[in-house]
């Protein structure tokens, strides 16, 4: 038994667009609220010379930062590991500067500096977990030798002993080592078995592209022997019993060399089991058409924009999750446009770029935010009748709106990323944009059309 390839598109690991932006914007309202909260609390009914101006202006350019990014960002925008990083960081610096006028570590708020470590253990690679750890030593530090006395109820300023503060400092220390560490190993753990489940998902779904292909070939070659078969045996008795030189004897040979063209490619089609390689990669023109044809079909037409110069076009593996993905959000191109649908491809030497514009009503404005998100539905415009359709225009089964949550979710495993928006007026319509980097396509020679074989095991 011969193991199968590896899955054909790189895996991007899951830390990399795994933090939801909401996530922690709502986790620094919490945060916001909270110091809020305990320094009008101590200032009003402790009668404490807090700084409050200072204390305030802190937690101000915190709920700033919270509502620019709320507006520069879409609700279901997931951060890359930098952006989270410094997402985290701002945390614990503003963190830092609110102790610093508050007491140091005396305060007892000061062990909230372990909660951005945590996060980041959790969800951003090892590195930036490593950075937010240090940074977050460094404010523990900084804070513990320069800050102002610890509001007091009382006139007399607490203080507490430097013996008592450096086993505060050790006791922060270990607790960010410890608790990092520790929270980093399980989601650790967790990201691997999500990993090993996702490659699992689509050498499956690779798998079953092939078995079916293969099984569709040799049903055909089943079926068309022995017809064919009949119609050789005809052709050979027709062409002894008539005249070479007579008014048909051309056409009866002619039909005798299709007859073995035909054995030929039947021939072909039995041999699909073997995995040869031209059905293990292809162009990236090859991928768009193979992804428009089953769309041409309606009465909407499709255009297709290669650069003129070919030179150096991208060659992928194939993977039914990019097929699936481009797919459905051609589909739904073709289900909401009015009369077209173009499709443009570009490459330079760091990115790919697909683009589906069409020219249907274009995307809500409650939706477009939210493009990618599991059950979004919204109803058709304009629809085509297909099987299975409602014959009563508007009554469209919209589905679960699942499909390009699922196709999002496939094309950003192959390390791409998608922004939807809509053309501007006076031109309506919605349009698509994929963009890879050139890296997930450089596992393949561009100066070659087929990868060389995977080593294969036998078992």
């Amino acid at each position: 038994m011969k193991l199968q390839p590896a899955p054909p598109f790189p895996f991007e690991p899951t830390w990399r667009r795994s933090v939801r932006l909401e996530t922690l914007l709502r986790l620094r309202w919490f945060a916001i609220v909270g110091q809020s909260a305990a320094i009008l609390s101590v200032f009003i009914f402790m009668d404490s010379a807090l700084p409050i101006e200072w204390c305030m202006i802190a937690v101000g350019a915190s709920a700033w930062l919270n509502i620019s990014l709320r507006w520069r960002y879409p609700a279901n925008h997931r951060l890359t590991a930098p952006e989270a990083g410094a997402s985290l960081a701002w945390d614990i610096l503003q963190l830092t500067f609110l102790l610093s006028l508050t007491g140091g570590l005396e305060n007892p708020f000061a062990f909230l500096l372990l909660a951005p470590v945590l996060i980041s253990a959790t969800a951003l690679p090892t590195r930036m977990t490593v950075i937010i750890a240090g940074l977050a030593i460094i404010g523990a530090t900084i804070v513990a030798l320069f800050h102002m006395p610890l509001p007091w109820e009382w006139r007399d300023e607490l203080r507490l002993p430097s013996l008592y503060l450096a086993g505060v400092w050790v006791a922060l220390m270990l607790c960010i080592c410890f608790i990092g560490i520790y929270a980093w190993q399980v989601a650790e753990e967790s990201r691997q078995f999500n990993d090993a489940l996702a490659a699992a998902e689509l050498v499956l779904a690779r798998e079953q592209h092939l078995s079916q292909l293969d099984g569709l070939a040799a049903a055909a070659a089943h079926e068309l022997g022995t017809p064919l078969a009949t119609i050789a045996l005809v052709a050979k008795e027709l062409a002894g019993e008539l005249p070479k030189d007579g008014p048909i004897g051309e056409d009866i040979k002619l039909l005798g060399e299709q007859v073995k063209r035909c054995r030929d490619i039947l021939a072909k089609l039995k041999s699909l089991s073997s995995g040869d390689a031209p059905f293990d990669t292809m162009p990236l023109a090859q991928l768009i058409e193979e992804v428009v044809q089953p769309h041409r079909f309606f009465d909407i037409q499709i255009n297709v924009s290669l650069p003129e110069i070919r030179e150096g076009e991208p060659v992928l593996q194939r993977n039914p999750g990019v097929l699936y993905g481009l797919g459905n959000i051609v589909e739904n191109a073709v289900d909401f446009a009015r009369s077209e649908v173009n499709v443009t491809a570009r490459w330079t030497e760091t990115e790919v770029t697909v683009t589906v514009i069409d020219d249907g009503p274009g995307l809500a404005a409650d939706v477009i935010d939210r493009m990618g998100e599991p059950y979004l539905t919204h109803q058709r415009v304009r629809g085509r009748r297909r099987p299975g359709m409602s014959d009563q225009p508007g009554e469209e089964p919209t589905g679960l709106g699942l499909g390009v949550f699922i196709a999002k979710r496939f094309l950003e495993r192959s390390g791409a990323r998608i922004a939807w928006r809509n053309r501007q007026a006076p031109e309506t319509g919605a349009i698509v944009e994929i963009i890879w980097p050139k890296s997930a396509f450089d596992g393949i020679s561009e100066t070659r059309p087929f990868a060389a074989p995977h080593p294969a095991t036998e078992a």
